[in-house]
């Protein structure tokens, strides 16, 4: 079994900025494999929707605490379902990838990213990271603004076909191929002029 977060921010304002792409990638799971519809918990408090990939049987989880909080219904779902943090998928935003790059690691640093750090305070460090490429603004100052900003039409060119792959290609990353997982959808990934006529 495995926990399969996604991290953004809850409410309408929020669901199609740059910081909601881990919610993004969830969704994009749900609609590939025909999972159960969401659950709204309390205890651990979060949406939580059910299903099977080939063998794996996965627990998806859009925290419902902003950003900051993240990590307690991680960690309570994590103690819940009885896993340990090598079970745990996170997908989330990643400024210092440019748009549409996926990169995978286990454990490490959160890199000033404060879901990340807040997960690493609840369940320690050694799960796997799934850092989805938004871009980083010209200014520092930016960044907040950057994050929390709305992805334009020409970024959603990039973004889903992006989240359609990283669906796609999760039996890879579920059986630890993290090479091949992020070989597959850098490849795959529609060429700049394809992007450009769609």
């Amino acid at each position: 079994m495995h926990l399969i977060v996604g991290l953004g921010n809850p409410g309408p304002d929020y669901s199609r900025t740059r910081h909601n792409v881990g919610f993004m990638a969830i969704d994009e799971i749900i609609s590939t494999y025909g999972f159960s519809h969401f659950q709204v918990k309390k205890r651990p408090p979060g949406e939580f929707a059910k299903g099977q990939v080939d063998s794996s049987k996965l627990i998806l989880l859009k925290p419902l605490s902003f950003m900051n909080e993240c990590g307690r219904p991680v960690g309570e779902a994590m103690r819940y379902y009885g896993l340990d943090t090598r079970q745990i998928i996170v997908f989330h935003d990643e400024i210092d990838l440019v748009l549409g790059k996926v990169r995978v690691k286990s454990g490490g640093g959160h890199a000033g990213h404060n879901g990340i750090r807040d997960i690493e305070k609840h369940v320690g460090n050694g799960f796997f990271r799934v850092r989805l490429g938004v871009g980083r603004p010209d200014r520092k100052s930016s960044v907040s603004r950057h994050v929390l900003g709305n992805f334009s039409r020409s970024d959603r060119n990039i973004i889903e076909p992006m989240l359609k792959l990283v669906a796609e290609k999760i039996p890879l990353l579920l059986a630890q191929n993290t090479s091949d997982y992020m070989n597959e959808i850098s490849k795959n990934m529609p060429s700049a002029e394809a992007r450009d006529n769609s």
